[in-house]
């Protein structure tokens, strides 16, 4: 639950990631973000949700390519093509099976630096699946995307396709 997002104390900046994907921007900290690749076509996986577009082979892992915009129902023809990038993120739930998953972007991700009074709940926005909260960054809206939600949502659809 989000209490005060512009931080606890006011003093102390963070280094922020917006990521664009079909149909909106995500806020994540800086340290989830452990590389962006270019897109490849992912190798394709038996009995998972649309949303998981297949696997990447990724420093000897094998991540779960998530389409955010498939997963929160806002564009179900989300796909990578040849100016897409993926972005390796760290799955926060503490899954030693699965301690990264690859995320479909728009481009490249952008560094953005998150301070006291840059940074508010969007009470007019509304919040979709897999979302925690809608933002106002410096009055141009984001989404903070809960990665909890979204490694359970893949650790559950890959052990019921295995």
């Amino acid at each position: 639950m989000i209490h005060d997002i512009s931080g606890a104390d006011g003093a102390r900046d963070i280094r922020g990631v917006l990521i664009q994907v079909e149909g909106a921007r995500l806020l994540l900290p800086n340290a989830t973000v452990s590389e962006v690749l270019s897109y490849a076509a992912p190798e394709p996986v038996e009995g998972v949700p649309d949303w998981i577009l297949g696997r990447l082979r990724w420093r000897g892992w094998h991540l779960p390519l998530v389409a955010w915009a498939r997963l929160a129902g806002s564009a179900p023809d989300e796909r990578g093509d040849l100016g897409s990038k993926v972005a390796v993120l760290k799955a926060l739930h503490g899954n030693p099976r699965l301690p990264y998953f690859a995320l479909l972007t728009q481009g490249f991700p952008r560094l953005v630096t998150v301070s006291r009074g840059v940074l508010a709940l969007d009470g007019d926005a509304e919040t979709p699946q897999a979302a925690l909260a809608p933002v106002k960054l410096n009055q141009d809206g984001a989404l903070i995307p809960d990665l909890d939600a979204i490694a359970a949502r893949i650790d559950s659809a890959l052990a019921q396709a295995a």
